[in-house]
């Protein structure tokens, strides 16, 4: 079941409901969900904490010695969604980073078994470079003029493995299928532009799963049994038959069956080329004029629950491809994705570590606390004790507790002839 829910602005005037301005803010600010699946949530939450890590490793990495003060981490922590102290945050991964004082300063770097895994990585990155090359060629492939702005496509860059530095590394390397152009002369309009057309490369995962089984290539379904009317909309629409997403978009009608067929493939063969099988629906929006998506991709998305899901977790909107995953678990891993696992793995070690140590303290400063509040517990009774052992009757009522006096009280009260 496919939920859409739409939301008022934070301060809301009604008497303004018929302000064309805010007939347009309150379509951008529709909502959008799904019905929630703890498998593929626990995915996305289980990549968050790596993300964060990750960008911190990328940070210290950067700065001369590979140690960067703790005060430009605390200046980043916004950017980086996170908040409290920096120092605080470190201390939870004592596997990923060690923090140490020089000149009343508190600087952080990666700690040894990190740097290897650094190492690793970087290992990793130079042997997957043609398949990096590869997955570049074949996303200016599926663009309508075969050219991507620089800037988009950076933002995406690590959702594909590729490494920071392609643009002065890979592209000029590969002169005979890349260059980079600048057709308006703006800042921001360099683009990398595909020099030539490979036929080989242009088949998508679909079409290269169906060659292998023999079979005519068609989307899959990974909803429950229970979502009839789902399904019976997904099998309408895999019916028709399937377009190519390397197919130039001019060729076909806009609006048509054939038209929504070669979107929803091409956003499927382009969470494929990702090496966790997922991407920001905002960034995927940017290429709306590049690839011919709508520039509402969400509803499009929504239609078909049976091939994406949609997660607004951390508040960021994100686009699961459902076949990439089992459960909780990428089905196919990236040679680069068991590499990032491994840090992880380390980072996990670490927090246990830290959670596990401040639960000994913890439980030590209430047992200190618990001893000291047994002494005071203990030392009242011992005073209360001396006050009625040495004959104070200010405790005592009066004196009123012992026999002879308060017989005489009772013989005054009841005693008329005393009155």
């Amino acid at each position: 079941m496919v939920l859409v829910v739409l939301q008022k602005p934070r301060y809301w005037n009604p008497g303004l409901s018929s302000s064309p301005a805010l007939k347009y803010l309150l379509r951008n600010f529709s909502l959008w969900s799904m019905k929630k699946e703890p498998d593929l949530e626990s995915a996305l939450s289980r990549n968050r904490r790596w993300i964060v890590n990750n960008q911190i490793k990328n940070i210290v990495l950067q700065y001369p010695n590979q140690a960067a003060p703790v005060k430009f981490l605390q200046k980043r922590f916004k950017t980086l969604d996170l908040q409290g102290k920096a120092l605080n945050w470190l201390k939870k991964y004592p596997c990923c980073f060690e923090v140490y004082l020089d000149n009343d300063e508190y600087y952080f770097r990666l700690t040894k078994r990190m740097m290897a895994l650094v190492e690793e990585e970087a290992a990793i990155k130079d042997m997957q470079e043609p398949v990096f090359v590869e997955r570049l060629a074949k996303l200016l492939m599926m663009a309508s003029n075969k050219r991507l702005n620089v800037v988009k496509l950076s933002e995406l860059r690590r959702n594909f493995g590729l490494p920071d530095d392609y643009l002065i590394r890979i592209v000029p390397k590969y002169s005979d299928m890349f260059r980079i152009v600048n057709y308006t002369g703006k800042r921001n309009s360099m683009e990398i532009e595909l020099v030539s057309w490979k036929p080989e490369l242009a088949i998508s995962s679909i079409e290269s799963s169906a060659s292998r089984h023999g079979v005519e290539p068609a989307f899959s379904c990974s909803l429950p049994t229970t979502w009839i009317n789902s399904w019976e909309k997904f099998h309408e629409f895999n019916a028709s038959p399937y377009v190519s997403p390397y197919v130039n978009p001019r060729e076909l009608v806009q609006g048509s069956k054939e038209m929504e067929k070669r979107t929803v493939g091409l956003i499927h063969e382009i969470l494929s080329l990702t090496l966790w099988k997922k991407a920001s629906i905002m960034k995927l929006s940017h290429f709306s004029r590049e690839f011919g998506v709508p520039a509402k991709l969400n509803g499009l998305l929504l239609k078909h629950p049976g091939i994406f899901y949609i997660s607004n977790k951390y508040q960021i909107y994100t686009v699961v491809l459902r076949e990439g995953y089992k459960g909780s678990e990428l089905i196919e891993k990236d040679p680069l994705v068991v590499a990032k696992e491994k840090f992880g793995e380390v980072m996990q070690e670490g927090l246990h570590e830290y959670n596990k140590r401040h639960h000994l303290m913890n439980i030590e400063k209430k047992r200190m606390k618990g001893m000291l509040l047994g002494r005071s517990e203990k030392k009242k009774s011992k005073d209360f004790e001396e006050k009625t052992d040495d004959g104070d009757e200010g405790n005592n009522l009066g004196g009123l507790l012992k026999p002879e006096e308060r017989k005489r009280f009772y013989q005054c009260l009841f005693d008329d002839a005393a009155a």
